[in-house]
């Protein structure tokens, strides 16, 4: 665009500058890279800490402890700290008992009064994403904070997926990552593209899209210092906050380019079916875990985050309980007051802790590659919800596993909400218990991300809300 030609209306000006860069902005982030010699010093030094977030929606089964189906079927463990045993929920997951610390009582206060099916996009973040869609504003997740601190020692900052792809809507989120400007990072879902993006990619194409990119980066900064001379000191600033962003993008461009000529890993997929699709739940989510299990394993990324479903029974993903015989998942938790319903429910958390369980398994029996112990001691993973009973914004179902090698101790059931981890009245008529007042406050969840992001070597004492750190963790 030649802004030589004066006479051509502001807003005609603004909207092509902006357009046009827009479109390069949604593309570098598959760029987060760093210098080759970064990415050496790091490896030799064998200190590889990655992070995982997993997330499922619609909460869990919790019976009262006077139903017939709490012993069997209640999602949290019976019993507090060492002591404590695993209902048939959660059997699958019994191999790993050391390996895993399950928490109750945490939640994050913004969201304390949200219905349930509202709350994915909070999850990593813990924002007041407000009242309406209007003035919806969200804040960066827990993952881009470690992919900040840690992204520019591999090819990828970050690898963001999810079983519908996208990013979903304002409160309906297809993603639990979201930027520094709390906008949310695109979420891949499709098995073939993440392994040929992590693993496929042609040097050749890669340089091209490099070159591309920096091209009309150039021209978007020239252009912006032709526009900044006829806007308002008030548009100055916006222009200014926008330029930032951009810059941070050519910092990834030229950051990238060291990575053009590094070969990328040797893996073997012959054991994938990479046209997978949620068609065939059971297998598509082991496909998906697998993904990130090889881009640990070959430390093309230390960041993950893989959104297992959207919340209130819309997308693809609600039909992942078709693995187990039921048609759509979310029916499932609006079904807990029929005969057999908080089995059934419980079943289908049942084959999400099946296939989690095995992804540690593989964690839990791979050496690490540059260091001691197993990928799992030096991996921290978070796999939770951010509603518990029938959508209730409070008592989040947490497991946190992993991260010996970070000091972790696991092997414990955490109940920081005592006696109230049950609430409400589950007799058909009776109240659910989101529609009631709470006796009490949990503790904020941006507490145990402090202390994620510290034995993650992170130097914060803050995050979001929180108000100091889990110290058992």
């Amino acid at each position: 665009m030649n802004y030589s030609e004066q006479n051509k209306p502001l807003a005609s000006l603004d909207r092509r500058s902006f357009l046009r860069g827009a479109g390069w902005a949604l593309a570098l982030p598959l760029f987060q890279s760093l210098p080759i010699s970064a990415a050496t010093a790091a490896a030799k030094s064998g200190d590889r800490r990655r992070l995982a977030c997993f997330y499922f929606p619609d909460g869990v089964p919790m019976p009262l402890p006077k139903d017939p189906a709490y012993k069997d079927w209640a999602w949290f463990p019976h019993g507090k700290g060492k002591e404590f045993t695993f209902t048939k929920c959660f059997e699958p997951l019994q191999p790993l008992r050391n390996e895993l610390t399950v928490l109750s009582g945490l939640s994050h206060p913004a969201g304390r009064n949200v219905h349930g099916h509202n709350n994915a996009d909070q999850f990593l973040t813990g924002a007041a994403t407000g009242s309406g869609d209007t003035d919806y504003r969200n804040t960066i997740s827990l993952d881009q904070i470690y992919a900040k601190h840690v992204g520019e020692q591999t090819r990828y900052g970050a690898l963001v997926m999810s079983t519908d792809g996208g990013t979903g809507t304002v409160r309906g989120a297809h993603t639990i990552s979201f930027n520094r400007h709390g906008r949310a990072i695109p979420a891949e879902n499709r098995p073939k593209q993440i392994f040929d993006m992590l693993f496929v990619k042609s040097d050749a194409d890669a340089a091209r899209q490099l070159a591309l990119s920096q091209s009309a980066l150039d021209d978007l900064l020239a252009d912006a210092r032709r526009l900044r001379k006829r806007l308002s000191s008030g548009d100055q600033k916006s222009l200014d906050e926008y330029l930032q962003s951009v810059r941070e993008a050519e910092l990834r461009v030229q950051k990238a380019k060291h990575w053009v000529n590094t070969p990328l890993p040797a893996v073997n997929a012959d054991h994938l079916n990479l046209e997978i699709t949620p068609n065939d739940p059971r297998r598509y989510l082991r496909t998906m875990f697998e993904l990130i299990y090889l881009a640990f394993k070959t430390d093309i990324t230390r960041v993950a985050t893989y959104q297992i479903g959207r919340e209130n029974g819309v997308g693809i993903s609600d039909h992942l309980s078709r693995a187990i015989g039921f048609p759509a998942a979310h029916q499932l938790s609006h079904e807990t007051k029929k005969p057999g319903g908080w089995k059934n429910f419980a079943l289908y958390c049942r084959f999400l802790h099946e296939e989690f369980g095995r992804f540690v398994m593989r964690l839990k029996q791979t050496p690490e590659p540059a260091g001691e112990g197993s990928l799992l001691d030096n991996t921290l993973l978070l796999f939770g919800s951010a509603s518990s009973a029938f959508h209730l914004s409070r008592n989040y179902p947490l497991l946190l596993a992993g991260g010996k090698n970070m000091g972790l101790k696991h092997g414990r059931y955490l109940n920081y909400a005592g006696a109230d981890a049950y609430r409400g009245g589950w007799a058909p008529g009776d109240k659910e218990p989101w529609t009631e007042r709470a006796t009490r406050e949990d503790l904020p969840l941006s507490n145990l991300f402090v202390s994620m992001l510290q034995r993650l070597g992170v130097e914060t004492d803050s995050f979001s809300d929180s108000t100091g750190k889990l110290k058992e963790i």
